[in-house]
């Protein structure tokens, strides 16, 4: 378990740069947190880590998001949205899962019954009281 504090926007996008940075093909990454922690500006950071250039934004609307410029392919879901498993399978997310990139889920505690049996949980968490820009961010392996 590796935990990271940072205190601006600026150093979560970073930590998230160094996160793409030691990313490997096959990945899935959850992200859990309350809206407005940051899980977008991580994402960011860790699409830049990965050398994609493209403008990164939350797929709110469209589920998946799919950046292929980079060293690996980044599948970003936000699930927040989401009716059914049933819509994940018609997205078709075991392609993006088992794919050949990185795949990163916002909201993934809404379909733990789909994640792989390893993943990593990337959780954020804000504390009013160490400053409004602070982060707690834990990253831990997760599986069976």
């Amino acid at each position: 378990m590796q935990i990271k504090e940072t205190f601006s926007p600026e150093e979560t996008f970073q930590f998230g740069q160094e996160l793409g940075a030691q990313a490997k093909s096959g990945e899935v990454y959850t992200l859990v947190g309350d809206l407005g922690t940051g899980k977008t500006v991580l994402t960011q950071g860790i699409a830049a880590g990965l050398d994609i250039r493209e403008q990164i934004c939350s797929p709110t609307f469209t589920i998946l998001q799919v950046y292929e410029e980079g060293r690996m392919p980044l599948y970003h879901f936000d699930v927040y949205r989401i009716g059914d498993i049933e819509e994940m399978e018609e997205i078709g997310y075991e392609d993006c899962f088992y794919g050949q990139g990185l795949t990163m889920i916002e909201w993934a505690n809404l379909i733990t019954e789909i994640l792989p049996e390893h993943y990593t949980e990337i959780r954020i968490e804000k504390d009013l009281e160490k400053g409004f820009d602070y982060r707690r961010i834990t990253v831990s392996e997760e599986g069976i």
